[in-house]
């Protein structure tokens, strides 16, 4: 085909091995650029430069496209970070900077495709995380013991964890699609597998009994967050960012709005993560109890530290007034069960034997309804129909009577707070 340009086509030309073409176009900034298109034949670049023709005519278009590793960047900074919460952007930055970044960072933004994602996605589920990342060899060299030393230890990640790293990438595609940057989400049109969710055993109301009865005998100072877990299904950072101005013990009220978390190499005190887990909540009567007797030994605590007491609002805090580290809250707890003699379990897993609790304790149905936040009565009748052994339900009830003695009766008082 000769070099002489068509009627229509006064913007191809031949260039270098091939020929190419540009359009006028209006970028996503509003300045009017030049968008080039490149081809072997004039043919193929007719058909881009058609194709550009249009897609400037529908919007802006982008002269520039930056790296998959670059927009994320650019993100993770700009979008997530200003205006999601901060555990939120922790995960997404992990999930960036272990996964995406490594495995499709240097595609180029506009050029990304189903089958780059859907390789990626294979080859990251067959990849020893200790070789990627170097685990191994970043210890001294005594110290040794697998991949560095050509025996692979195989911690491959978990189909649900390269699953939510591609959940990450599919929010920042569906925002490159907001800026024009690209047309369509390729993240969205890989079809995946679901990974099987691990079947957690939660404790029966037996156990859960044999265990708080085993806190409290032993006069764990941590008993009383121990109720509130269990028995109102707080999370750990619910019941670690609880407090005082939180708790209304005459009107038997707690209100749930803040919770505390490990996030970047510092204590967070923020807002619940959703308005579904910001609640005003009723306290049954071994909830009261336990609360009161938290009070008085936290006071006791405070004299006994005297001028190293660190002063704050936190309901749980260390026997210096400081807040309770939620890692050292979960080795705390870890403890308690194997003291008790109970079957160990995640921290986690305790807010599903909440409901049955409360069915032991007699607490009314509706009320049970307003602390399990369910939408429906049936709901939550279900869960009563689980009902436990007469003589565990009073057990349970006797629970708050042991403690209506004073905090100088109780030896924590004296050794200040664990953790």
């Amino acid at each position: 085909m000769s070099g002489k340009r068509g009627n229509g086509e006064g913007s191809i030309y031949p260039y270098r091995n091939g020929f190419a073409a540009y359009v006028w176009v209006t970028t996503p900034d509003g300045k009017r650029k030049r968008k080039y298109v490149y081809g072997k034949t004039r043919t193929a670049v007719h058909e881009k430069w058609l194709k550009l023709h249009a897609e400037s005519r529908k919007g802006p278009v982008a002269t520039a496209s930056p790296t998959v590793a670059q927009f994320l960047t650019y993100w993770l900074r700009e979008v997530v970070k200003p205006d999601l919460k901060p555990k939120t952007y922790e995960t997404y930055e992990l999930h960036t900077r272990l996964f995406l970044i490594p495995g499709l960072g240097s595609k180029r933004l506009d050029k990304l495709a189903v089958r780059d994602v859907r390789t990626w996605m294979n080859r990251a589920m067959e990849q020893c995380r200790c070789c990627a990342r170097g685990i191994d060899a970043a210890r001294p060299r005594k110290e040794q013991r697998c991949c560095a030393l050509g025996r692979c230890c195989k911690r491959l990640p978990s189909r649900r964890t390269v699953n939510d790293a591609r959940a990450v990438l599919r929010s920042a595609l569906t925002h490159a699609m907001t800026e024009e940057l690209i047309t369509k989400n390729v993240a969205a049109l890989v079809k995946v597998r679901s990974g099987r969710k691990q079947r957690r055993e939660p404790w029966s109301v037996e156990e859960a009994r044999t265990f708080l009865e085993a806190a409290r005998l032993a006069y764990d100072p941590l008993y009383p967050a121990y109720v509130l877990v269990l028995v109102l299904g707080f999370r750990r950072g619910e019941v670690l960012g609880l407090c005082w101005q939180d708790v209304d013990l005459e009107a038997g009220t707690v209100t749930v709005g803040r919770q505390l978390q490990r996030i970047s190499r510092r204590l967070v005190h923020d807002e619940t993560k959703t308005e579904a887990s910001t609640a005003t909540l009723p306290l049954p009567q071994i909830c009261i109890t336990a609360l009161q007797l938290r009070r008085k030994t936290q006071e006791a605590a405070r004299k006994a530290a005297g001028e190293l007491w660190t002063e704050s609002d936190f309901v749980f805090t260390t026997r210096y007034g400081t807040p309770i580290e939620p890692r050292n809250f979960n080795r705390v707890f870890d403890a308690r069960t194997v003291k008790a003699g109970v079957r160990k379990i995640r921290l986690h897993d305790t807010r599903h034997t909440c409901g049955s609790l409360l069915a032991a304790l007699d607490v009314h149905p509706r009320i049970a309804m307003q602390i399990l936040r369910h939408s429906k009565i049936a709901i939550t009748m279900e869960v009563y129909t689980h009902v436990p052994s007469e003589e565990t339900r009073k057990a349970l009830r006797k629970l708050g009577k042991h403690l209506g003695g004073s905090a100088d009766d109780n030896p924590a008082s004296d050794q200040g707070q664990s953790p």
